[in-house]
């Protein structure tokens, strides 16, 4: 015997429920979400104010190891939130002295980079690449998607551009996760020591320790400030080919089938 075919009005839930994942799942559905999640963590950082813990002490229920890594956690989803390191670095040390507060605060700033790498690469890539047409954003993807490494040490050793400005931005690169993060925690490893040790002297500003930390601090953003100016043509697309770019560096190239990482 002949099995009865399924009736129109069993099909109807099941067509509905695929076309409704469609769109859930569709890039700009996505970016949507991922819109949300941000002006909600940054909704939330204005109202828990986490900043008052440099004037409000840790938890004296959490010390040691325990406290370091509560810490780092904390740091990175705050980052992710937007609030600015130089403030969670300067805590840092405020609360743990120099060596755990280094500790905690690069596990932080790498936690919080693969956070906001993480939802820029599944929530915001797929809608935002097609986006990359104008000069500047081509030549800041170009330069993230084929030296990702380099240009991620780069932009972490010479402080310059928000820290969640550049993890959002290498997560809709092509930018892979390991040189990223690895990038990340080298990279962030003078400027986030020289805030640690001035939040651990914040008692003495004027022991040579906070003095030379500050001057490294300022020098770093001299240095940043001069990259910059030093770049500014190369970002423009003055670079003696007539503002257009190389046949290889061309947009669409980048997202033609079998180039993604």
């Amino acid at each position: 015997m002949f099995e009865p075919a399924p009736t129109p009005v069993a099909a109807a839930p099941q067509g509905l429920a695929v076309r409704l994942g469609r769109v859930l799942l569709a890039p700009w559905s996505r970016l949507a979400l991922l819109v949300v999640l941000l002006a909600a963590a940054g909704t939330s950082v204005l109202v828990l104010e986490p900043q008052r813990l440099l004037a409000d002490g840790w938890p004296v229920q959490l010390n040691g190891a325990a406290a370091v890594v509560v810490f780092a956690v904390a740091y990175g989803l705050c980052t992710a939130a937007f609030v600015p390191r130089p403030l969670l670095n300067l805590a840092a040390g405020a609360l743990f002295g120099t060596q755990l507060g280094l500790v905690g605060a690069l596990g932080g700033t790498v936690i919080g980079a693969g956070i906001a790498f993480g939802l820029g690469r599944a929530l915001g890539q797929d809608a935002l690449r097609p986006l990359l047409r104008g000069r500047v954003l081509h030549t800041v993807d170009g330069q993230l998607s084929r030296h990702g490494f380099r240009s991620v040490l780069a932009a972490r050793l010479f402080p310059g551009v928000p820290f969640w400005v550049s993890n959002y931005c290498s997560s809709v690169s092509r930018t892979g996760w390991l040189p990223f993060l690895l990038a990340t925690g080298l990279g962030s490893i003078p400027n986030t020591a020289a805030y640690v040790v001035a939040g651990s002297r914040a008692s003495t500003p004027t022991s040579p320790t906070f003095l030379i930390a500050m001057g490294f601090i300022a020098l770093t953003g001299l240095a940043a400030a001069i990259v910059a100016w030093c770049k500014r043509h190369k970002l423009r697309g003055d670079d003696g080919t007539g503002g257009q770019p190389e046949a290889g560096n061309r947009p669409e190239a980048d997202d033609r089938p079998g180039t993604r990482v």
